[in-house]
């Protein structure tokens, strides 16, 4: 017995964890007392809290799919897209004790609190909750592409429609394949024509019973109903629920993988060795040592422009909580990013490279390995994940709408009516990120996207910690001027049908063909290309043109009609076209160009600014400025009374830790190691080698 494609024991897993996430929402909506237990959990959240609020908030399972997409298209190299976020773990040993210490609810308070004007934290409150809106349809769509593939049906059940569908599928991986192989051949119109409808991820392999409006409406229903009952509490603990699950769905797909394929010596028998290589794989991959570097920059700066960063770490009892929590669920995080990028190599070696949806990967493996009972396993995993990061973003946004937009406008109202509004947000927010999930394409592109959304305001939180004479006018400069650079012109471009259709906007990159020296794999003696393994061989690959300015590619206004005009697809790459406009050959750069292009220039535009516009600007108030740095240097105390204590103390004496300072005098507020921040950020160091040293052994088995 099937329900919607599912077997009745996967079916009846589903529904079970279902009826569980209701209940933990049920057990903890008596601990409500107030806001501060809804949006921080009290700020009594200890150690372990902490590690699954951290775990689950870095790790959720969609990232699953996105590295395991990024590893199918690109090799080992695509799990870069998760894991460069490994170097930044040392980071946070310090960042949550700045969280921590400013003792403040919402990252929008530290605007309001550091400049002592309204104006960036309403600012921060309204662009934080349309990306984080973003970031939910992101999690929808993830969800859905990875699930698509489970409920699917048979054959016998195909429309007319469906069935030629998925012979058009079957069709162009065939001359696809073909086509790869004749670099100097030109492509057929039969392969162009195809490709059109394979661009637009109109071609599957399959017809699912999952649609996305109902999907997305019932599971956002769901966290919708557990978050508005428990607040973040009940979040904390459904991230633990998840921290087991990811772990699980994260491991249980490589032993049935390389069982099928003949082991780790099958798959690398299968897969060219460029495919095993850390950075980047074949002459098409977007990650080389460059683009990787770039990648690294524009995370490091903008890392910090979370809210999650301030609920996360606001919520810890103490300064070691935060610290524990922070680094151990982001070491826990590259462990099981390895996995997912294992899992992204065995789908190479299983499906070959012409999967239409590389989106759906984790799916199609799901439905090719695993048995009835896991595969029920795996779809909670995948629903859980969505459920744990949209519970927790939605007890993010719920606070800024409370706390910084709607408590500002009408105040003095009883707690009990803040409450209640923070509580009918949640829905609100969760359902304008199904009218987003509808909109977007490619989950890749959504997490490139994300990773520079996070500069607009990463950047000057950065500098807000460090640096005494930023300024608000500055601040106010370089969030407006960066938000229209990458986001505001990004989406409005391909939604312009003049300048999606541009013909100097639709460019392409060069179409090269490349020629090497490799050495000879089983398969290439197998086809007679060399008379042994390991003998060096000269091999030609064709490397086809990508779009220079949209990111999900150039397609045909109408696929049937390979005359019709071509469009534009997805976010527009502003900074590719900057450099254009400067005269810099772009359409000559690969695909590992395009993308440092975009990550160099997105990290450096905004520090440029404020850094300028502070010095040509009037300082802030020096009482206020003192205020708010004593009390960043000031440890959080045992209790909440001999904190405040504390705090007025550094308030009577502005200048009681600036011993401490490692440039005495001057405006930059770097502060001395002690035992505690050298020991634990060398050891951060220490084990983010360990963790190379393990990936690169994992790439090795069987090679």
């Amino acid at each position: 017995m099937t329900l919607f494609g599912l077997h009745w024991i996967d079916a009846s897993i589903l529904i079970a964890y279902v009826i569980v996430i209701l209940v933990i929402g049920r057990a903890f909506a008596g601990h409500m007392k107030g806001e501060s237990d809804f949006f921080l959990g009290g700020r009594s959240l200890g150690k372990w809290f902490q590690f699954f609020l951290s775990f689950g908030n870095m790790t959720d399972p969609g990232q699953a799919t996105t590295t395991a997409s990024s590893v199918y298209r690109q090799g080992a190299g695509g799990a870069w897209l998760a894991l460069i976020t490994l170097f930044l773990t040392p980071y946070y040993w310090f960042t949550n004790v700045w969280f921590r210490r400013v003792r403040l609810t919402t990252m929008a308070d530290l605007f309001e609190d550091r400049f002592g004007k309204r104006f960036l934290a309403t600012l921060y409150a309204i662009t934080t909750i349309l990306m984080a809106i973003v970031g939910i349809a992101g999690g929808n769509v993830v969800a859905l592409k990875t699930l698509q593939p489970l409920m699917v049906k048979a054959p016998a059940e195909y429309s007319v429609t469906e069935q030629q569908m998925v012979a058009d599928y079957h069709e162009f991986s065939q001359l696809r394949k073909e086509h790869l192989a004749t670099p100097l051949a030109a492509p057929t119109a039969r392969y162009e024509l195809l490709k059109g409808f394979y661009d637009r991820g109109e071609l599957q392999p399959y017809v699912s019973y999952l649609s996305p409006v109902p999907f997305y409406l019932v599971s956002s229903l769901l966290v919708a109903v557990f978050v508005v009952l428990g607040g973040l509490k009940a979040s904390a603990v459904v991230d633990a629920v998840q921290a087991v699950l990811v772990i699980t769905i994260s491991l249980i797909l490589i032993p049935f993988g390389l069982a099928k394929i003949g082991g780790v010596t099958g798959l690398h028998a299968k897969l060219p060795a460029v495919m095993f290589n850390v950075f980047g794989g074949d002459r098409a991959s977007e990650y080389t040592w460059y683009s990787i570097g770039a990648l690294l920059l524009v995370q490091f700066v903008g890392i910090v422009g979370s809210q999650a960063s301030m609920t996360i770490a606001g919520s810890a009892k103490n300064e070691f909580a935060a610290r524990i929590g922070a680094v151990t669920g982001g070491f826990s995080k590259r462990f099981v990013t390895i996995a997912w990028c294992y899992c992204g190599l065995i789908a190479i070696a299983l499906f070959g490279p012409n999967l239409s949806d590389p989106d759906q990967t984790w799916g199609l493996l799901t439905k090719a390995l695993l048995p009835v009972g896991l595969i029920g396993v795996m779809i909670i995993g995948i629903l859980g994940g969505k459920l744990a990061v949209l519970g927790a973003g939605s007890v993010v946004l719920s606070g800024l709408v409370v706390k910084n937009l709607y408590e500002p406008l009408f105040p003095g109202k009883p707690e009990k009516h803040y409450m209640f509004v923070a509580r009918l947000t949640v829905p609100l927010v969760l359902l304008l990120g199904i009218g987003v999930a509808l909109y977007l394409h490619s989950v890749i592109a959504l997490l490139k996207f994300a990773i520079v959304l996070l500069v607009i305001w990463g950047v000057p939180i950065t500098l807000m910690f460090l640096w005494r004479r930023l300024t608000e006018t500055a601040v106010r400069v370089q969030v407006v001027a960066t938000l229209i650079f990458v986001a505001v012109i990004p989406w409005s471009i391909p939604a312009i049908p003049t300048l999606a259709r541009s013909a100097a906007l639709t460019a392409m990159t060069r179409e090269r063909v490349v020629t090497f020296e490799a050495r000879a794999s089983a398969a290439d003696v197998a086809l007679g290309r060399a008379r042994a393994e390991g003998a060096l061989l000269t091999k030609t690959q064709r490397i086809e043109p990508v779009s220079l300015y949209f990111e999900d590619g150039v397609v045909h206004v109408n696929p049937k009609d390979l005359s019709s005009p071509k469009t534009g697809r997805g976010l527009f790459r502003v900074e590719v076209y900057v450099l254009s406009l400067l005269g810099v050959d772009v359409a000559g750069f690969n695909a590992a160009g395009l993308l440092t292009t975009r990550y160099v220039v997105d990290a450096a535009v905004p520090v440029l600014i404020l850094l300028v516009v502070s010095l040509l600007t009037s300082p802030t108030d020096p009482t206020r400025v003192a205020h708010f740095y004593v009390r960043l240097k000031t440890p959080v105390a045992a209790t909440l009374a001999q904190d405040a204590i504390e705090v007025n103390a550094g308030y009577a004496n502005p200048r009681r830790f600036d011993h401490h300072k490692l440039f005495p005098n001057s405006n930059w507020e770097f502060t001395k190691w002690d035992r505690q921040d050298a020991l634990g950020f060398f050891g951060c160091c220490a084990f983010v080698g360990v963790i190379l040293l393990f990936f690169k052994g994992v790439l090795a088995l069987g090679g």
